[in-house]
This record gives C-alpha cells, structure tokens and sequence, in this order.
C-alpha cells in the first residue's frame, strides 16, 4: 500500500547513531515515533544504536492507516530491522502496545534477536471486541490518550478505521499460538492501571513464551502509553539494566 498523505511534522523515524549494540524500538497502534522517543533519546545518551520506525499508514492520516494490513506493519518494523542489522552485532527489540505484539513475531522470525523488551503489549483490547464482526461505521472517534501524566502531547489521529481495527485484532489473535516458538531473553512492562490494554496481558505472554530468561516489571505510577507517562524514566532503568545483563552473559 502506498501512502497518499505527507509525515505530520515530528512523527518522523528517528535514528541515533551509537556503538555495535542496536535497539530497535516500535509504536503502537495509530501511534507514531513521537510517542517512544524520549526512551530513544535516554538509551542513545547510554552509547546504543538506537532505531524507531514509522510503521506503515501512521503519522501521516487515517485514510492510510485503513488500507493498511497488519503485515505491512510487520513488514515496516522488519525493514528496520534489517537497517539496524548493518552496523550493529546485536540487538534488542523495545516495543510498546501493538509495538510490543509486533516485537514478538520478529522475535519468532529472527532467533539471534539478543532480547525484546514489551511494554504494554496488546492481545486484548476490550473496548475494540463489540466491533470485531461489524462493518460501520467506517471511522471510530478515537479518545485521549491514556496518559496519567498531565500536559503530554501524543502525535495521534482522532480518527481510527475500522478496517485498522480489524486487522490489529486479527494481529492479536494469531500471537499467542507462536509464544512457545520465542526463545530470546524477555522482559515484560506492564502498567498497574491501562485503560486500554488489561495487563492481564503482559502476565499471559510471560507465562506462555518459551524463553527461560523472563521477567516482569510493573509501572505503578503510569497508564497505557507509558513511555510518555510518569515511569518513563523506569522503563530507560529496566532497559539499560536488561540489555547490560544479557550482554554481559554473552561476553562470559
């Protein structure tokens, strides 16, 4: 699918160059780059080569995001991955909301992934179910995004598609089945409130993915779009402390 809208000013992919240690990090559904930077910029400031992307049909308008399927989303956060591949010898994966279930399918294609960070990882979204066999209305008014911190701006659209709907569902229910194929190193962030994805969620991939290294971390003091909310410097502390350990074991 070919976008038909320009980028809106400041969901742009972002890039910083850093030693041989790469880590990719993904948007969520109808997110953009915007919404993860600040954890991009806090881990480049540590030396790692960090990439977010843009995934397909986001940051740009709502009538590209509906003719996008979730394999194009796939596919956009692949492409970086292969990017990233060039000049880094290991990486990690951080991905938030549909980022994180995104993280997991790469995770299952590329088995020399070092560890995925999943931040509010979605297989459920409650609110979304009632529409899972409707075919309207084509547009769905989209809510604020769920910040519990005040004054924070997310680059998202008011609108979403159903058509996106459909497929980010489809992308939820075909997840769990690969769980036990994932092996890597993972750790599991999870909001102690999300209004949006129940961290139910996070506790189910922990307990059925096949890695032996798995942990779980809980934010206490943020809602779904954590990596804008309150704990966003406690998701950098968990990463960089993530990432150290398991390059650190594979150094011994």
């Amino acid at each position: 699918m070919k976008e038909k809208f320009p980028i809106i000013k400041g969901a742009e992919k972002f890039r910083f160059k850093g030693n041989n240690i790469g880590i990719l990090i993904s948007h969520g559904f109808v997110g953009t780059p915007q919404s993860v930077r600040y954890l991009g910029e806090r881990l480049a400031e540590n030396g790692f080569t960090v990439l977010g992307p843009r995934l397909k049909g986001h940051g740009t308008h709502y009538y590209d995001l509906e003719n996008c399927t979730h394999e194009e989303w796939f596919d956009s956060l692949d492409m970086a991955y292969q990017e990233l591949k060039k000049e880094c010898t290991s990486i990690f994966v951080l991905g938030q909301s549909m980022g994180g279930t995104l993280s997991l399918w790469l995770a299952h294609k590329y088995k020399n992934i070092k560890g995925i960070i999943i931040v509010n990882p979605a297989l459920t979204i409650p609110d979304f179910e009632h529409l899972k066999d409707k075919d309207q209305p084509r547009l769905i008014d989209e809510g604020t995004p769920d910040i519990k911190a005040k004054d924070v701006y997310e680059i998202t659209y008011e609108k979403v598609p159903l058509k996106a709907i459909h497929q980010l569902q489809a992308l939820m229910e075909i997840t769990p089945a690969i769980l036990p194929d994932i092996h890597c190193p993972v750790l599991g962030v999870k909001s102690a409130v999300d209004h949006v994805v129940p961290p139910e969620n996070t506790d189910f991939i922990i307990e059925h993915i096949g890695s032996k290294e798995k942990e779980t971390m809980v934010l206490p003091n943020s809602y779904h779009v954590a990596s804008l909310d309150q704990d966003k410097d406690m998701i950098v502390e968990g990463c960089l402390r993530f990432v150290r350990q398991q390059v650190s074991h594979s150094v011994l």
